[in-house]
């Protein structure tokens, strides 16, 4: 399906594969972002974090917690769960009808790659930079079995030691092979900006991250997910089992390198050769006639702007500081004659408002949102901001953009004004640190991602007619014979079921 786009505004790693999962926007699915305030304990909360749930690996976590306000400092817990997805997910729906008789289970990288994915009733296995192993919570389970002791006691990340991520292929039979030394790519802990990319050695704090930022994440999580296949019997009987695969070094690569880059090609070239991999061993274990194939995305992103600007593109970088409290609470004093600040934060793409100072004031929360929209609407930089009012109260503007920013609206998680960058506008900041590259708006190169089906007898056939990543959840579930997910928006494609 050559045309098929996400509908909501807020283009995240968690907000996708919540989709993907649930079959539904955010506004259901309740996943609006990768982090979000939790006004209860005055800062952002971790998508998937849970503290109820700890990991079975002592100091496998890392710290995802933001903090709002620095007088208001909030521990933030490693447990993890999926706890906060709002909707049943595919996986719940495949444990509703087949209960433990459908293994089920998720493998990523990334903690939140996986979670959405296994749901509430799988099991979730992610890599820990900080251990270097794949770790889950309690929530899933007691003990680890003892498959993924062995494979994590293995050390299959010392095999990087002391290497470097080189080039698949001679030079010259790149695309972008005079390219490789650009100014907007990140030196990322050494990592360098050119071939050969040096993985250093296991001392170094930052040698399980670098792997990450590298083909050598996916061999990682296609070794892992192999031998999952193998220890737990996947696809060994006649009822159905799933197993997804989040592959998420293309992310990591894009942010560094950006998408038009050598180091991006040559990834490319990579993760063909690990699906190959992958579909030749299940082929070999389970049977492709016997599988049913499904390829998408939990983003799109954007070209770098350097080098759309040498293309002879308007681009620019914005700073996030035009839309901080900092700036607008001098300004929303002046013009609401308040002696207060009256915003609390802004963490893209939310203004938060501080609502008991609101409250303290003569002025409605309605109002103050309205005003801090406007406000915003006088910056170039600024394509549109949207108050949660005019969301909430259905008067919105005509048009794709409000609308995906709708779809984007949970109205206890979401923040107070949503803020939409011109396109090619460019925040190129990643958890702190300045990269080629972001996604995460809801212009066509954020939302675009590829929806591909295959095996099970299915004939080739390009298709490209609307559609959309949400349709997924709604089709297998119809492949099946299965509900679909509670709150599932989709539609079945019928090429696929028919």
């Amino acid at each position: 399906y050559s045309n098929a786009n996400y509908q909501h505004a807020n283009t995240e790693t968690v907000v996708g594969h919540t989709s993907l999962a649930t079959g539904t926007i955010p506004a259901v699915h309740g996943m609006v972002g990768n982090v979000w305030l939790d006004r209860d304990e005055g800062a952002l909360l971790y998508n998937v974090e849970d503290g109820r749930y700890e990991l079975l690996t002592r100091g496998a976590g890392v710290d995802r917690s933001r903090e709002i306000d620095p007088t208001q400092r909030v521990a933030r817990s490693q447990g993890r769960s999926p706890a906060s997805i709002l909707t049943s997910t595919f996986s719940d729906q495949l444990a509703a009808r087949y209960g433990e008789e459908s293994k089920i289970f998720a493998v990523s990288v990334k903690d939140r790659g996986a979670i959405p994915l296994a749901g509430s009733s799988g099991q979730a296995y992610w890599f820990s930079k900080a251990a270097g192993e794949f770790v889950t919570s309690s929530f899933y389970a007691d003990r680890y079995p003892d498959w993924v002791n062995e494979w994590n006691e293995a050390g299959k990340t010392k095999r990087y030691a002391g290497r470097s991520w080189t080039l698949l292929r001679p030079t010259e039979e790149y695309l972008f092979a005079d390219e490789d030394d650009r100014a907007w790519e990140t030196d990322l802990a050494g990592f360098g900006r050119v071939f050969p990319h040096p993985w250093g050695d296991t001392t170094s704090k930052y040698f399980t991250t670098l792997l990450t930022v590298s083909p050598a994440g996916d061999e990682l999580t296609l070794d892992f997910a192999r031998t999952l296949l193998l220890a737990e019997g996947l696809g060994k009987d006649g009822t159905p089992d799933y197993l997804s695969i989040s592959f998420s070094s293309t992310d990591y690569v894009g942010h560094i390198f950006g998408s038009s880059s050598l180091e991006m090609e040559d990834n490319l070239l990579h993760l063909d050769r690990t699906l190959a991999e992958l579909f030749e061993f299940i082929d070999e274990e389970v049977g492709l006639k016997h599988t049913l194939i499904v390829l998408s995305a939990d983003h799109g992103g954007p070209e770098v702007p350097g080098y759309l600007a040498e293309l002879g593109q308007s681009v620019e970088h914005v700073d996030p500081a035009i839309v901080s409290a900092e700036t607008l609470n001098p300004l929303l004093r002046k013009q609401l004659s308040v002696d207060v600040d009256l915003v609390r934060s802004y963490y893209h793409p939310y203004v938060y408002l501080d609502r008991e100072a609101v409250a303290g004031t003569q002025h409605s929360l309605e109002l103050v949102r309205q005003t801090v929209a406007d406000r915003l609407m006088t910056l170039p930089e600024v394509s549109t901001a949207i108050s949660a009012s005019s969301i909430e109260s259905g008067q919105l503007a005509e048009g794709p953009i409000p609308r995906f920013v709708a779809n984007n609206h949970q109205p206890k998680r979401s923040g107070d004004v949503y803020v939409v960058f011109r396109s090619q506008e460019f925040i190129n900041d990643f958890d702190g640190l300045t990269v080629a590259a972001t996604h995460g708006s809801p212009w066509r190169y954020d939302r675009y991602v590829p929806v591909v089906f295959a095996g099970r007898r299915l004939k080739g056939k390009r298709i490209s007619r609307p559609v959309t990543p949400y349709d997924i959840a709604v089709t297998l579930s119809q492949a099946l014979g299965i509900v679909a997910p509670s709150g599932s928006i989709g539609e079945p494609l019928v090429e696929v079921v028919r």
